[in-house]
């Protein structure tokens, strides 16, 4: 017996069928009447998609209007981005997003295993534009090949022995994996508390500048700053500069919160670290002043979200004019800027404007962040930016319940950040670099694994359902018997044929 389809050859002993010509089946319909509890009227449960993912009845029917599904069915979800998906069978009025399959005289578990070995092709050979549902023609055409009920019997229970040899690898992958994230993390949290570069610190003491130190020089070059546009207003005129107020310190009370530091660091404010300049800290322009109405074909490039949340600053699709340009010329960006998402569920995203960029403006949906290279690190302040206790804060000062959104810069500018030496930072830096490089290395040679798992299911059904995967017995009644049997037994059944609909 041959699968021409697949170009399989089957042992003998095996028979092969049209799968729409053996199953029976039907989709589901949304019932007429429901009931949120269940009641002597409406006492059938109604097996939705949560029904059949996650066991849960929300609503009960009377069973007006509803096609009936049973435990020895399969279910498979016909609509939506799951399409393919099989399940076993339970009782109930079945949901308008399934539908349900028999195999008449199989051995449940043989005709389930031959299903899920189909779901990877029927899912990603869905049909429909807005919602994608299974492909009839498709999946009717399959080839079912029948073993001999023993022999069904067999391969069932060599899929189940090497499936749970499989799974167990499998969890190890995944423990594994779950291990190198709290270890990522870990790393992250020693890196900025001081415990990473602890041998370092002490080996080289003397050169390294005390986070008081530059505390002072953030100062100094504050002051120094206003006396220029003091010398500048002074020759050229215009509004007199406001003297720059004294960056007041954290408190003793948020202090008390803080992991405590090593000797030389201290906290600081997201301020301090700033340049020092007008525009350091600057979220994009609200309301009309940017609408899709002013933009133009070709010119100054609109950044967007799309930036920080994929880490790529090329991505371009909105521009305006010179005109319009100019005028928002204060939300504009400069290579080595940070741009940060403000809202939705990438809030806290981050990425860095490389040097060579194209010139535009930041969108309201984006926080511009200038930092002072010479007292913060770039890839420090990236690194510990996008770890676990800066992302909590950032979620902590947003607002919003289903759309996350900053509160406010000067909520954002009070954040506390650790600081020490440049030195120290740069070091951090290249110790992150070379520890999370090899766990990245894992992660990947863990990835490669499940997908080798993968395959090597898929090879196991491969092989139960043409014949290699158990042996065959000789004395086993073939399977052209088994479908005689069955052809019989549908003549001579009283009980209407819950035959294939249109669907």
């Amino acid at each position: 017996m041959k699968i021409e389809s697949e170009k399989i050859e089957l042992p003998n002993s095996w028979a092969a069928v049209k799968l729409g010509d053996f199953v029976e089946n039907e989709k589901g319909k949304k019932p007429k009447n429901e009931s949120k509890t269940e009641t002597d009227s409406h006492h059938i449960p109604y097996v939705d998609i949560q029904a059949f993912e996650e066991n849960v009845i929300r609503t009960w029917t009377d069973g007006v209007g509803c096609r009936v599904c049973y435990e020895t069915d399969f279910l498979m979800v016909w609509d939506g981005s799951r399409s393919g998906l099989v399940g076993k069978g339970m009782n109930g009025a079945l949901g308008s997003t399934l539908v349900r399959i028999y195999f008449p005289s199989m051995v449940n578990d043989y005709a389930f295993y031959f299903l899920q070995s189909k779901y990877q092709q029927i899912n990603t050979r869905a049909k429909g534009v807005g919602i994608p549902h299974v492909d009839p023609a498709l999946l009717w055409n399959y080839d079912f090949p029948i073993a001999p009920l023993n022999e069904q019997k067999c391969i069932v229970a060599k899929i189940e022995e090497l499936f749970s040899e499989l799974d167990k690898g499998i969890e190890n992958l995944k423990t594994a994996r779950a291990q190198l994230k709290v270890y990522r993390q870990a790393l992250l949290k020693h890196a900025f508390e001081g415990k990473l570069t602890a041998q370092w610190r002490a080996e080289n003491q003397d050169k390294l500048e005390t986070a008081d130190a530059l505390q002072k020089r953030i100062q100094q070059e504050r002051a120094q700053r206003y006396q220029r546009q003091l010398a500048d207003w002074q020759t050229n005129g215009g509004s007199k500069p406001k003297a720059p107020k004294p960056l007041p310190p954290l408190t003793a009370e948020e202090l008390a919160e803080l992991p405590e530091l090593p000797e030389g660091w201290g906290w600081c404010k997201w301020e301090d670290i700033l340049v020092s300049e007008k525009g350091a800290f600057k979220r994009g322009p609200f309301g009309s002043a940017l609408k899709k109405e002013f933009f133009v074909k070709s010119g100054y490039k609109v950044y967007e979200q799309y930036c920080p949340i994929n880490d790529d600053c090329s991505f371009e699709r909105y521009y305006i004019s010179d005109e319009k340009f100019r005028e928002l010329e204060g939300f504009s960006v400069r290579a080595e800027d940070f741009l940060v998402s403000c809202s939705g569920v990438t809030l806290g995203r981050i990425t860095q404007v490389p040097l060579n960029f194209k010139e535009g403006i930041i969108n309201q949906a984006l926080l511009r962040v200038r930092v002072n290279s010479a007292i913060y690190d770039f890839q420090f302040f990236k690194t510990f930016f996008r770890s676990r206790y800066f992302q909590k804060r950032i979620f902590e000062n947003s607002t919003g319940t289903a759309i996350p959104n900053v509160k406010g810069v000067n909520e954002l500018k009070a954040i506390p950040l650790p600081l020490c030496s440049l030195l120290e930072q740069q070091q951090i830096v290249l110790e992150l670099e070379a520890r999370l490089s090899e766990v990245d290395q894992l992660d990947q040679t863990i990835t490669a694994s499940l997908q080798q798992a993968e395959a090597l299911r898929q090879s196991i059904l491969k092989k139960a359902f043409s014949g290699q995967l158990v042996p065959q017995d000789p004395h086993d009644e073939p399977a052209s018997a088994l479908l005689a049997r069955i052809r019989a037994e549908r003549e001579q059944s009283d009980r209407p044929k819950r035959g294939r609909k249109s669907l």
